[in-house]
This record gives C-alpha cells, structure tokens and sequence, in this order.
C-alpha cells in the first residue's frame, strides 16, 4: 500500500488532500479503525456513528460500509 495508516483524526482528515483510490479508501478505513481503537470505541459504537443519518450516504451505503468496517476491523491487528 501506497499510503500510510493513519493514526489521529487529523491524518485520516488530511486524506481528503489525496486522489480517491482504493488504497486511499483502504488507509483511511483502517485509520478510522485505529482512531476508534484508542479512543476505547467498540465496534458496535463505531457501527452506530456510520449507520447515523446523514445527507452524504443513504442508508444502502452506510450499511455496506457498516459491514466492511466489521470485517476490517476483526482483520486489523491491534
């Protein structure tokens, strides 16, 4: 992967800078995922702030991604 991890917020934010590619996808899921992890976040805390309603996904596509943040996130080390 082209991309690091990220590790705080501000990383995963700075992401937005970058061309929209799956490694960049890939890097800011498992950033996302890192910064849930030390922040004491569970996954099902994480699940329900994706699946929260909002004008940038609809409800299909916050489950989808609901359910590859649970894959990566049982796949990641932590």
């Amino acid at each position: 992967m082209n991309y690091p991890i990220p590790t705080s917020s501000q990383e995963v934010i700075a992401l937005r800078q970058q061309s929209i590619n799956e490694e960049l996808v890939a890097a800011a899921m498992a950033g996302v995922i890192n910064v849930a992890r030390s922040q004491g976040k569970s996954i099902d805390q994480l699940q329900a702030e994706i699946l929260a309603d909002d004008n940038l996904l609809d409800i299909a596509q916050r489950k989808l991604l609901s359910e590859i943040l649970h894959e990566a996130w049982e796949n990641l080390p932590e």
